[in-house]
């Protein structure tokens, strides 16, 4: 009896690995190209660090003409939750990293290297760990749960590192025989690798972003099949990534500790380790103390939270970049009208610790991205957020022709307004424009230093019978203001109150805000002149009446 006789009687069905190494043949790129991967598990939401990953795993790909992919790895099938896989494929679509290749949707993959999902490549898996037993590298281990908990109380009573490993692996030197009877006896096992690693020996590694790290060899005998025949995640990702061909392992840092048995699977298995590039934490301060962003306790690690919010999937991965790479800030200030798609990413300018997360600073990239919008663009996203999220908004938004002039406002110049962050912004700040909302709601008018009730309306009346011209320009329309102010005896230009404030009231400033506040209920909006343009005498003059 031999290693062979042993596994085939494990995987009588399996094929030999010589099939999937000619099914997934090198990949035909261009020297240089990298090959990444998102590779979630479906046990929950999609976590901001998640998108994290595959803004970087796509950016990578993409200037290097490489391959980014989806691979789902659900062979923990107790975890696995309803719809998950959905929710993973659509939360890349929804901010614009759709893979080159695998899942694109819950059932259906893309591409020559699939299937994209583990649980339907156990035979591929099979095949491999049959291969180990066949060079004697992996062996069938008969332990109870029992005995395993059993091993564990005994290493925690002793003090000694927990795991199955050395004198505590009890079946790693049952004779094949002695296995083959066993599994014929009908006893049940699981397989495990057998470990050449010594723990007093240490292995070199370096990370694509941490640098040079030392690690203890990997000595412990894991589990690469479980009793339901499906593979541990250590082991199908080493047998995924080989023949999937990747070339980058983009992940959290977490996993840094697994590098020594990762590699240990790649040699033993005999196939090339890809590199592999661990990226710190996005982290949360919480109350003077950090810590990672939680998904039990912060909205903002779910993806789905951004398209709530409304916040612009470019804004969000704009701000990634910004986390990424440290000079992506610089670029955006010198390439204002380009497309990310044109900034380099470079993996060794990425920070070792991990970045605060900032909604601050992610809102500021929100406005700064949507005052670079058309009005039609800006119709079109507030309209599609409004369907799915705010009912009053889309009603507000049906005739497109006034929409377009209302977000048209200061917007197309050098200086475009900056007052929407997120499409959650826009009933705010456009519904003064809308008589019906404007009206429904009780208003105060905040007027500021003229806030005499007989001076506000004699300024109001004044303007729509004396100043008020359809067809006067920018110029025109504030020279006009100018001449009100004079004619209330106040100061025409600021700069002339500034010089003698003992002289006036008040200012030809102080006359726009009662304009403006009379107008709109507000103190701050964009700009006057187009906001009266869209309006209209009759709509102005009915304001104003209010307004008193």
């Amino acid at each position: 009896m031999n290693y062979k006789d042993l596994a085939d009687l494990i995987f009588p069905d399996a094929k030999d690995i010589s099939y999937y190494e000619e099914k997934y043949p090198e990949r035909n790129l261009k020297e240089g190209a990298i090959v990444t991967r998102f590779a979630p598990s479906p046990t929950g939401f999609v976590h901001i660090g998640g998108l994290y990953q595959s803004v970087i795993a796509k950016k990578l790909a993409n200037q290097t003409e490489g391959v980014f992919f989806l691979r789902i790895e659900d062979t923990d099938q107790k975890r696995e939750v309803e719809n998950a896989i959905k929710d993973i494929v659509t939360s890349l679509k929804d901010f614009g990293l759709e893979p080159d290749e695998g899942m694109i949707s819950e059932t259906e993959g893309k591409g020559n290297y699939g299937p994209y999902k583990q649980s339907e490549r156990k035979e591929i898996y099979q095949a491999y760990a049959k291969y180990l037993i066949e060079q004697g590298k992996a062996y069938p281990c008969f332990c109870t749960p029992e005995e395993g908990e059993e091993i564990r109380a005994k290493q925690e009573a002793a003090k000694i590192r927990p795991g199955y490993y050395g004198v505590w692996a009890k079946c790693r030197n049952v004779t094949v025989e002695e296995a083959i009877e066993r599994i014929k006896n009908g006893e049940k096992y699981i397989v495990r690798f057998k470990s050449p690693g010594r723990e007093d020996r240490k292995i070199k590694h370096h990370d694509a972003i941490k640098g040079n790290v030392d690690f203890p060899e990997n000595d412990q005998d894991i589990v690469i099949i479980k009793a339901d025949g499906l593979p541990t995640y250590h082991f199908a990702h080493a047998v995924d990534d080989h023949l999937m061909r990747t070339t980058l392992v983009i992940r959290g840092d977490e996993w840094l500790s697994s590098v020594p048995l990762h590699l240990q699977l790649f040699h033993e298995l005999g196939f090339k380790a890809p590199k592999y590039a661990h990226i710190a934490p996005i982290m949360k301060n919480d109350n003077g103390n950090k810590r990672k962003l939680s998904k039990r306790k912060d909205a903002e690690a779910a993806v789905s939270y951004y398209e709530e919010e409304g916040i612009p999937e470019e804004a969000v991965k704009e701000y990634l970049l910004n986390i990424a790479n440290s000079n992506f800030e610089n670029w955006r200030r010198a390439n204002k009208d380009k497309s990310i798609d044109e900034f380099e990413l470079q993996l060794n300018k990425m920070s070792v610790s991990g970045a605060l997360f900032d909604m601050v600073k992610l809102l500021d990239i929100g406005k700064t991205v949507i005052s670079r919008y058309t009005a039609e663009k800006v119709y079109d996203e507030a309209k599609k957020w409004a369907e799915r999220h705010d009912e009053e908004l889309n009603k507000m938004l049906e005739d497109k022709e006034y929409a377009l002039k209302v977000f048209g406002i200061e917007r197309g110049n050098k200086k475009p307004r900056k007052d929407i962050a997120k499409w959650s912004d826009v009933k705010e700040n456009i519904e003064y424009m809308y008589d019906d909302v404007f009206y429904s709601k009780k208003r105060d008018y905040p007027y500021q230093v003229i806030s005499d009730k007989e001076k506000i309306k004699k300024i109001l009346d004044l303007y729509i019978e004396k100043y008020y011209n359809d067809n006067d320009d920018k110029d025109t329309w504030f020279e006009k203001i100018k001449e009100l102010a004079g004619e209330m005896g106040y100061a025409k230009e600021v700069k002339e109150f500034k010089a003698n404030p003992d002289k006036y009231e008040a200012h030809v400033g102080d006359v726009s805000t009662v304009l403006r506040v009379a107008l709109t209920s507000r103190t701050n909006t964009p700009d006057m002149y187009e906001i009266m343009k869209i309006l209209g005498k009759d709509r102005i003059k009915e304001r104003f009446e209010k307004g008193i």
